[in-house]
């Protein structure tokens, strides 16, 4: 990762996406839409890792400079630290299914960090934040469709 001072970070968030035994169809879609991302100057990924649980519940983690192949990650994987220590490993995989495969990537909002700055120059602090799971968005759009088909039916 690039030598950045601290007052001069953005938010830093992670995701960890899990794909169920037998699901994954990687086109390389994603490595493009993430290096897209890093090439903009939207994100700056600080770490990433594939996590896999096996069915008998045993876990392994990989870095990306352990996969053969990067693709277009090779580019952001020479910026990476090591960021996730093994009890973070032991933590998220306790959320995955058996059989499953998971890609956990951190980053650091670099749209963020000019007004993350002022906010901190100002005297401010983060007291709380979220996040609303678009699946969560998707659910109350279609219920809301579904009260206003009810209504009109009425």
């Amino acid at each position: 990762m690039t030598q950045t001072s601290l007052d001069e970070l953005g938010p830093v968030d992670y995701l960890v996406v899990e794909f169920p035994a037998g699901e994954s169809n990687f086109t390389g879609e994603m490595a493009n839409e993430l290096v897209a991302l890093v090439d903009s100057g939207t994100i700056r990924v600080i770490d990433m890792l594939v996590v896999t649980k096996d069915a008998d519940g045993s876990v392994d983690a990989m870095e990306l400079a352990d996969i053969e192949n990067l693709g277009p990650l090779q580019q952001v994987e020479a910026e990476l630290a090591e960021f996730l220590a093994e009890q973070d490993v032991v933590n998220l995989a306790a959320s995955m299914d058996p059989g499953s495969t998971a890609g956990v990537l951190i980053w650091e909002n670099l749209w963020a960090a000019p007004f993350a700055s002022a906010a901190r120059r100002a005297g401010g602090q983060l007291i709380a934040d979220g996040r609303i799971p678009i699946q969560a968005i998707i659910a109350s759009i279609e219920a809301d469709d579904h009260d206003d088909d009810a209504i009109e039916g009425d």
